[in-house]
């Protein structure tokens, strides 16, 4: 068995050993999710978290980890008689990102339960989890599905199973622990408020502690055995800690003046509904228990803030999760009054807040316009408008809209998500099949009809079908899937009135959050002056895509082909990386194309081979002004997709649009 790294070796992250420890003092506490750039010792930390944890006495021989003291009257493997049992070590079970459903919850012989009447269970993670750590890694990579089921567990101790009727239902009280690299995609909102805590993580950029981590890293390495002794001392020290804790929580008193902060705290940072209160209150009596006290302290209530908040409070969805300090210091102030219950609360530190809350809002005027050398243009007021090699600074977006639905025709078998149709696991049932592989998902209807012209032949006498294996039918469902959207946007001389770049970037912006609640993997694709960049790979962190989105700055030829081109490139490669995800190009443009010789023959036969590709798309027509030339429709034509101007866009503007790309591509 290799020896894990020893949890007080770990250099820094203070933040994230004290959320696992307080969850480990109070699993009641929810959870944590730990979210930070790659090579922050998120997984390290969490695995040696289970060295820590005291040992767990089990019932022996039983599947599901039954405490002996009490065990669970509906254990799958019971009854179980209370009294003597056996001390293991608390498990560490770690959840795939590309586990099955079954792998989670557990498989059914669903053979055996029609035709004996059996309920043959094999126990999933959940059942090997409950009593210890629950570990997803990249927990923003796990199908929706499955985050779903795993939180239901968390949220209720236990799991169920159910095939057609037949249910099996197991304890499942785990420590829930997630990591994710923000870089990679977000958690939708409503599956992060059940985490509860979360913790930012980042690299040290103190040269000295960088050195101490390479130092210990490779200490570890060349010895792991040696540097865990090494740390013994430490590590036997914190655990006697944990299990002082544990005993002392049950003492810990929240006095009303403590209950008032945390209520007054969640009010002013207008969180959604009252697990938040709730969280806040177990983690404040963790910390209290932690530090060998009886009584909770305003330093507390601030702590736990900290941990509890930042992941919950209202924010829009490319912002970072985040605290005002200073806003929670005037809050815990103000309603850090002495009662009764409370006699000796502390306002906690009167230092100032680091959460970055107080900075002024940038200048909404525009930069300097630049220079441009191109042809003018009719901007938004019919006025000429200069445009072409100069370069321009990035202009802000404008404010954001409701889009309708762009969807890719046809039915897909896609990553499971909210855009296109697309055969999935989850869904509507629409037929049925023989299974490939283990059956999942049973069609009952078809598996008895498959069954009944047989009974005869098999010899029935009972009131029990005789089902066999080849009588078995898989249900197939039809949900949604997720897509690539690959954006690509011109950002020439063209395009640069400072009007219209912000209405085209909120209009970016605006599909952009649509991909973002749809589960998309997002690029974008720029082009100006003398070629094109990718300005970012495909990817599921949408908020990199808005990111990039702010800082574009415009001026310079329209290479379209260029741009064209390096797209279709991007679809090539990304078709290897990931061929069952569908991609949907949306072309940001006015439709002209100058540069090098005979540029419009060149962008169109460049629109073509997303035509003879299949690939559906949309031309959004930048186009403004009172003369127009219709360039992007013509285009659209070229790419087999459909036109659509900046107005139509919105989501009361454009009902017929996925008709319109539906009907193109049949």
């Amino acid at each position: 068995m290799t020896t894990p790294f020893p949890f007080t070796a770990v250099v820094g992250q203070d933040d994230l050993r004290l959320a696992l420890l307080l969850n480990a003092v109070s699993p009641a506490v929810g959870g944590v999710l730990v979210r930070g750039e790659k090579g922050t010792a998120k997984s390290t930390a969490v695995r040696a978290l289970s060295a820590l944890l005291p040992e767990v006495p089990v019932v022996p021989g039983c599947r599901f980890s039954c405490d002996p003291a009490s065990p669970d009257p509906g254990c799958p493997d019971g009854p179980h008689e209370a009294g003597g049992g056996v001390e293991r070590p608390a498990r560490m079970v770690e959840l795939p990102v590309g586990a099955s459903e079954d792998r989670l919850v557990g498989a059914l012989d669903i053979e055996r339960a029609l035709s004996e009447g059996v309920k043959a269970f094999e126990p999933g993670l959940l059942a090997d989890a409950h009593r210890g750590i629950l570990y997803v890694d990249e927990v923003n990579l796990l199908h929706d599905h499955l985050v779903d089921l795993l939180l239901d567990a968390a949220a209720m101790g236990a799991s169920y199973v159910e095939r057609e009727g037949v249910s099996v239902r197991h304890a499942a009280r785990f420590l829930l622990v997630g990591t994710m690299n923000p870089e990679e995609g977000e958690l939708r909102p409503q599956l992060l408020d059940r985490f509860g805590l979360t913790v930012e993580v980042a690299a040290s950029r103190e040269p000295d502690q960088r050195v101490e981590v390479v130092r210990r890293r490779l200490a570890y390495d060349d010895d792991p055995a040696g540097f865990a002794a090494r740390w013994a001392e430490e590590e036997a020290a914190v655990r006697a800690r944990i299990v002082a804790a544990r005993e002392l929580l049950p003492s810990v008193r929240l006095g009303d003046g403590a209950l008032r902060q945390i209520a007054a705290t969640c009010a002013a940072f207008e969180v959604d509904g009252m697990r938040a209160d709730i969280v806040m209150a177990r983690t404040a009596t963790a910390l209290a228990a932690w530090a060998g006290r009886t009584d909770v302290l305003a330093e507390d209530v601030r702590q736990a803030a900290l941990l509890a908040l930042p992941h919950r409070r209202r924010r829009n969805p490319f912002d970072a999760p985040g605290l005002d300090e200073d806003k929670l210091d005037e809050t815990l102030e103000e309603f850090g009054g002495s009662d009764d219950d409370d006699p000796d609360p502390d306002p906690g530190p009167d230092g100032p807040g680091g959460g970055g809350g107080g900075q002024p809002e940038p200048d909404d005027a525009p930069q300097g316009d630049g220079d441009t050398a191109a042809r003018p243009e009719a901007g938004e007021d019919g006025q000429p408008q200069p445009s072409g090699a100069g370069e321009q600074s990035a202009v802000r977006a404008s404010e954001p809209f409701r889009t309708k639905v762009l969807s890719v025709p046809g039915i897909g078998e896609g990553a499971a998500g909210r855009r296109s149709r697309a055969r999935t696991e989850q869904g509507r049932t629409t037929g049925a099949r023989r299974p490939r592989g283990a059956l999942t998902k049973l069609h009952l209807a078809a598996t008895v009809q498959a069954a009944a012209p047989h009974q005869r032949a098999r010899g029935r006498s009972g009131p029990g079908l005789v089902v066999r294996r080849d009588d078995l039918r898989q249900a197939t469902r039809e949900g949604r899937e997720g897509n690539l959207v690959l954006f690509v946007v011109d950002a020439s001389g063209s395009m640069a009135a400072r009007q219209r770049m912000s209405a085209v970037k909120g209009a970016v912006l605006s599909l952009l959050l649509d991909a973002y609640q749809r589960r998309d993997k997002v690029g974008l694709v720029t082009f100006r002056g003398t070629g094109a960049d990718v300005a970012l790979p495909p990817t599921s962190s949408v908020d990199a895509a808005a990111a990039r989105l702010e800082t574009l700055p415009t001026g310079g030829r329209t290479p379209l082909a260029a741009g064209l081109l390096r797209a279709h490139d991007v679809l090539r490669v990304e078709r290897l990386r990931d061929p069952a995800r569908r991609p949907l190009v949306v072309l940001v443009t006015d439709g002209r194309a100058t540069g090098g010789p005979e540029p419009v023959a060149l962008a169109g036969r460049a629109a073509r081979l997303f035509a003879a590709d299949g690939v559906a798309s949309v031309v959004v027509d930048c186009e403004s002004g009172p003369v127009r030339l219709g360039l992007a429709g013509q285009l659209a034509g070229e790419l087999g997709g459909t036109a659509v101007t900046l107005d139509e866009l919105r989501a009361d503007s454009i009902a017929g649009l996925v008709k319109d790309v539906q009907r193109r591509a049949a």
